[in-house]
């Protein structure tokens, strides 16, 4: 198979490693790709934004499969010109993207389809919301409805936090994401990922996850896109999974299906476990990142037949295997982030990491005069697998004493909860 991989972060880095594994694979070629994809496929400048150039540059390369990293160019609705022009592609339409693109639209989803969710209201002015949350009190979550970069959610446990969130939105903090605010009351408990590929009807449960979105230790500090996950996340039992397979992703299948934008690619579903069980904080349509690099390592399948199968529609009876071991992901980044990091600085010492359990992907990294530089908020995601959660932190910490990156910076915390949980 000819394969073209969108997309230039972590997560397209961990795609691509594994991609190039597969015996079906004759030709990966990637846009725009990163210093790491570069190694395992052809990089090409393709304007994603121009999806017919897009086609024709597939059609030129007999590509087979398209597989899309992230959520911009799906929500962007890139795959509906590749699906009409016969061409096999990873990722959801444009319509069943909105699952990502709108929060208001995923809240009325589950309104509709009684999907356990927090209690929410819409608002496309900061008079009416600001009155809202006031009535509701605080703790209390503020989301700009459309694509923020993982940044737009503001889980407020002061009212004065909420109203002031509530302004960044409506004042243009987020662009056009903030236009409507979705307001929505605080699920207390545990949070997890947990990933599913859907081909329209036919779902595969694949593995779960638990991330650490704030970016100061001890989750402190604002939202970012992820600092560090680790895998599998304790708080998913089997119990947990069927419940969250039969109440929140059949239900979502089923009812996607019958509004008439039935949902191909991945489920990404941010989950908080509650007293009451599995509640559906958001849906993303594409894998996490850093989650998917946590993924990535531990599948033992060929992913690249998942992929095709998920896009064709062939996905029935299909199974993925799995290394039963922990996996660990920490999050280098550039200092200033989330905010305004600060780009250009030269990482060394990667060179210097041999421990065959672990593997650098690069998120957001260049090369410049020969020398690797940091070219992004998260620059490198350092990931190791262990026997248990302890020996996994333990290999993917010492890798990052390794790297020679003053103006770099990482959470020492990662997987704390699951660590709490195994010295209980």
């Amino acid at each position: 198979m000819n394969v073209l991989l969108i997309g230039s972060g972590g997560r397209e880095h961990a795609l691509a490693w594994k991609i190039a594994q597969s015996p079906l694979l004759t030709k990966l070629f990637v846009s725009p790709g990163n210093p790491g994809m570069n190694e395992h496929g052809e990089a090409v400048a393709l304007d994603v934004s121009d999806h017919q150039s897009v086609v024709a540059f597939c059609k030129l390369q007999d590509i087979n499969l398209v597989v899309i990293g992230p959520e911009g160019p799906l929500v962007d609705g890139i795959t509906d010109p590749l699906d009409a022009a016969g061409i096999s592609v990873f990722g959801s339409s444009k319509a069943a993207s909105q699952l990502e693109g709108s929060k208001g639209f995923t809240k009325d989803l589950c309104k509709k389809y009684a999907i356990p969710t927090g209690a929410y209201e819409r608002f496309n002015d900061a008079t009416s919301a600001k009155a809202y949350a006031t009535k509701q009190g605080a703790p209390i979550v503020i989301k700009a409805d459309g694509l923020a970069a993982g940044k737009g959610v503001t889980v407020a446990m002061k009212m004065d936090e909420a109203l002031a969130a509530i302004d960044d939105c409506f004042e243009g903090a987020f662009g056009q994401a903030g236009a409507e605010v979705v307001v929505e009351e605080y699920l207390d408990g545990e949070e997890a990922s947990f990933f599913v590929l859907c081909d329209g009807k036919n779902a595969l449960p694949l593995i779960d996850a638990q991330d650490h979105k704030r970016v100061g230790e001890g989750d402190t500090g604002p939202n970012t896109g992820g600092m560090g996950a680790y895998s599998p996340a304790p708080i998913m039992t089997d119990e947990m999974i069927q419940r969250t397979m039969d109440e929140i992703i059949q239900p979502t299948i089923d009812g996607m299906a019958k509004d008439g934008h039935p949902f191909k690619g991945v489920f990404f579903a941010g989950l908080m476990i509650t007293q009451k069980g599995p509640e559906l904080i958001e849906y993303n349509v594409r894998f996490g990142d850093p989650e998917c690099q946590l993924l990535m390592l531990r599948l033992q399948s060929d992913l690249l037949p998942l992929l095709k199968a998920t896009a064709d529609g062939t996905l029935a009876g299909k199974k993925a295997s799995w290394d039963d071991r922990v996996a660990l992901t920490v999050v280098m980044a550039a200092d200033g982030y989330p905010t305004s990091p600060k780009k250009g600085s030269v990482i060394t010492g990667l060179e210097k990491i041999n421990d065959p359990d672990v593997k650098v992907f690069h998120a957001g990294t260049a090369i410049k005069e020969g020398k690797l530089i940091a070219n992004g908020g998260r620059v490198l995601n350092i990931t190791a697998t262990g026997n248990n959660i302890l020996e996994a932190h333990e290999k993917a910490y010492n890798a990052v004493s390794l790297i020679d990156w003053p103006e770099g910076f990482y959470r020492r915390d990662i997987g704390w909860r699951a660590i709490e949980r195994l010295q209980k």
